[in-house]
């Protein structure tokens, strides 16, 4: 994880530029507390084509089955998959 103060964008920015290309995503803080991350295009697009694809893919099964969950049986599902260690798919 690379964490550096803000003040470097400013003062660095090429430098910061580089690590983000190089090793991900830079994070980035003010009077040494998380302020915020720097990320390229090409990690931003990845992690929210990532969601948004989940999110397509949950709205079109909603519109073609009438099958729910309840709300205990999401969470219920997702803190036994933690419990075990293991990552799962939601159900």
């Amino acid at each position: 994880m690379n964490i550096r103060p803000v003040s470097d964008l400013r003062n660095h920015y090429a430098s910061v530029e580089q690590d983000v290309l190089e090793g991900g995503p830079v994070f980035l803080t003010k009077n040494g507390y998380g302020s915020m991350v720097v990320m390229s295009i090409d990690q931003f697009e990845h992690i929210n084509g990532t969601v948004e694809t989940a999110l397509d893919a949950a709205d079109l099964q909603a519109a073609t089955t009438s099958l729910r969950y309840t709300h205990d049986e999401v969470f219920g599902s997702i803190r036994e998959g933690l419990h075990r260690g293991c990552r799962t798919e939601a159900l």
